[in-house]
């Protein structure tokens, strides 16, 4: 088979895409942001990936299945571009509307193209207990038995220690910023722990080995959280305004979830109180317990040919 996967960001969504490539089979032509290739190229023989900023180039060939995960109107017109036999995902109609196919249903009604509009998808992405990866693969005719994330080799930084912290948030989601890393620093160094603040990188593949160079990462729903899940650190995960749900654990991930999560649920604005719903002393011990020697974590592979 010849398949196209659309997933252009963002970059911790294409993480967490990658299952994927354990099942599919045959020639795939992955496009995506430019920043995101240094993740996918090499990963597989018989991946090819294209940046969306040079998107024509996958304009080469048939595909006998294209996979559009993005819910954007421009994505869904360069689909319409392309030379395929059967759709998965958002598409475009001849009304020039955004629209997505009956088995793409499962994840798209919980997206901001919902057909029941933003106001119930929301209600039912609340309601939703299914992973990203098991909605994807289940649209898709396929079960998700916790295949893991497929990462490129890091660019080694030097930088380790006992834990990270991921205190960043995008513009986009600044409730995903706990109010209280400074303080939970300050608590884990009283303790003789090495702790230390990921800073920002040029590169990705130098983020993720500042991600796997420590035992446990703590952040929110965020690009570091896939790292540490790509490449089984134990992390621990907190949850103020996004589905702690559809993020599978992989047996390592310790979820603290907002107490005022519902009212703030993927709410865009920001709002001190969700920012500070969880306690210092929750996440404290949450890092406490994934600190404690435990049996070791299964190491992914990591693919580079």
């Amino acid at each position: 088979m010849n398949l196209l996967i659309i997933k252009v960001g963002a970059t911790g969504d294409v993480v967490r895409t990658t299952p994927l490539m354990h099942r599919l089979t045959g020639h795939i032509t992955w496009v995506t942001a430019a920043k995101n290739t240094a993740l996918l190229e090499g990963l597989k023989d018989n991946l090819r990936c294209v940046s969306w900023e040079e998107r024509q180039r996958a304009l080469d060939a048939h595909y006998d299945l294209a996979i559009n995960l993005e819910d954007t109107l421009d994505v869904a017109q360069f689909l319409k571009t392309v030379r395929c036999s059967e759709t998965f995902g958002a598409y475009i109609n001849s009304g020039n509307s955004l629209r997505y196919t009956e088995n793409s249903a499962r994840w798209f009604d919980l997206s901001l193209i919902s057909t029941y509009g933003k106001e119930e998808a929301d209600k039912l992405k609340f309601q939703n207990r299914q992973t990203y990866q098991e909605m994807i693969f289940e649209g898709l005719g396929l079960r998700f038995a916790g295949e893991r994330y497929l990462l490129p080799e890091p660019i080694e930084t030097g930088l380790s220690g006992d834990v990270a912290i991921a205190a960043d948030a995008g513009p986009v989601w600044p409730m995903k910023k706990w109010g209280y890393y400074k303080e939970l620093k300050q608590e884990l160094e009283a303790q003789g722990l090495k702790v230390n603040m990921l800073p920002e990188r040029s590169s990705l593949l130098e983020h993720l080995s500042d991600v796997r160079n420590h035992t446990c990462l703590v952040g929110g729903d965020s690009l570091p959280m896939h790292f540490s899940l790509g490449t089984a650190t134990r992390c621990v995960t907190l949850f103020n305004c996004t589905s702690p749900w559809e993020i599978y654990d992989y047996a390592i991930q310790k979820k603290l979830i907002s107490p005022m999560l519902q009212q703030f649920f993927y709410k865009r604005e920001y709002d001190k109180r969700a920012t500070t719903a969880i306690s210092v002393d929750e996440v404290f011990n949450a890092v406490m317990s994934q600190l404690e020697p435990s049996v070791p974590v299964e190491s992914p592979v990591t693919i580079r040919r």
